[in-house]
């Protein structure tokens, strides 16, 4: 199939590059801008590939509680991370029910019909900035804008792994979680488990099989284990804890990880990044904290070798609160950690 560049233009410290593809029985354009890292004459080695990122707002608190996590996408984007990536901005999805404290007594979850309710209106967004081959980042809220974030893909009839970057293993059933907050839950419920109200939207259980997951960077094996819940070692998802991940360094970790996302026979992945991955002491901004974690550094390179891949389709972050981030500068570090990592 010949490719021709229709043309290769400077935007701003990006070069945006047209190539149409032809065929005899079909005509194909890809538009993809590239990070121009110097001023170098020859474009392959002056050249990194970077997605066209989009900006979505999610601040949805529904799977939590209304602390300060829904100010997150205010937060990052007044530390200049929609700039910083040359990012376009696709609106703001709002939950359409309030917030209610009290737990269902027969599924155990708090704000079920809620979150089910702004899932379906969170997948619409993300299926329709992929159609427009785009690379939406999505903004929350807690992990469980990670089910309409999923839904979005699932809904493509399509195949989607999922790189899950977390301090916590969020593998809890209802029974074992002590609030009955879906973000103790969501990779759970988005691997087919849990009650249908949320696991089976749309009858497309599960959102992704447990042999296209990788858990990474989590720390609370003992203390789950505690409170009795699920086991991800009894399961097909690739789970790299902590310890691993700092035994073989984050870019040997992370490039052994991610191949298990690589396969043919998946049509890309989702990458969800909770704040609190991050090592306590440098993000103590998060309501569940928790001890040890990874350095700003670690998390740039991690993120450096997923985008490299070229497999990413999108990406959710999560649960920073700006409550707790008094001058701002957590939200500073974490922004240019992210943008480090993505550019």
């Amino acid at each position: 199939m010949p490719i021709l560049v229709s043309y290769v233009r400077l935007n701003g410290n990006y070069v945006e590059i047209k190539a149409i593809a032809l065929s005899s029985s079909s005509i194909s354009i890809d538009i993809s801008l590239y990070k121009l890292k110097s001023m170098s004459p020859f474009v392959s080695s002056s050249l990194r590939y970077v997605p066209r990122y989009t900006i979505v707002d999610a601040p949805s608190i529904l799977g939590l509680r209304p602390t300060g996590v829904e100010y997150l996408p205010e937060a990052l984007k007044g530390c200049g991370l929609m700039r910083k990536l040359n990012a376009d901005y696709s609106g703001r999805v709002q939950p359409s029910l309030p917030y209610d404290p009290n737990r269902d007594p027969t599924t155990l979850l708090m704000n079920a019909s809620a979150i089910r309710a702004f899932s379906i209106q969170l997948s619409k967004v993300v299926s329709a900035e992929i159609d427009k081959r785009r690379f939406p980042i999505i903004l929350g809220g807690d992990c469980s804008i990670i089910i309409g974030a999923l839904l979005g893909l699932r809904m493509r009839a399509e195949r989607h792994g999922l790189f899950f970057i977390d301090g916590h293993s969020d593998f809890y059933q209802p029974q074992a979680s002590t609030t009955g907050e879906v973000a103790d839950m969501d990779l759970a419920i988005v691997t087919g488990r849990g009650p249908d109200i949320l696991s089976n939207i749309s009858g497309l259980k599960p959102l992704v099989r447990d042999e296209d997951v990788v858990l990474f960077g989590y720390r609370d094996a003992a203390q789950s284990s505690s409170y009795g819940s699920q086991d991800i070692a009894g399961t097909n998802m690739l789970a790299f804890d902590l310890l691993k991940v700092k035994e073989l360094k984050i870019n040997r970790a992370a490039s052994v990880a991610v191949s298990r996302l690589l396969r043919d026979e998946l049509d890309g992945f989702w990458i969800h990044l909770d704040a609190d991955v991050l090592d306590d002491g440098i993000m103590p901004a998060v309501d569940y904290r928790i001890s040890g974690g990874l350095d700003f550094s670690e998390l740039s390179e991690l993120l450096r070798v997923l985008i490299s891949s070229r497999r990413s389709v999108g990406m959710s972050v999560t649960v920073f609160n700006p409550h707790l981030d008094l001058d701002g500068s957590i939200a500073r570090n974490f922004v240019s950690s992210i943008v480090a990592g993505l550019t």
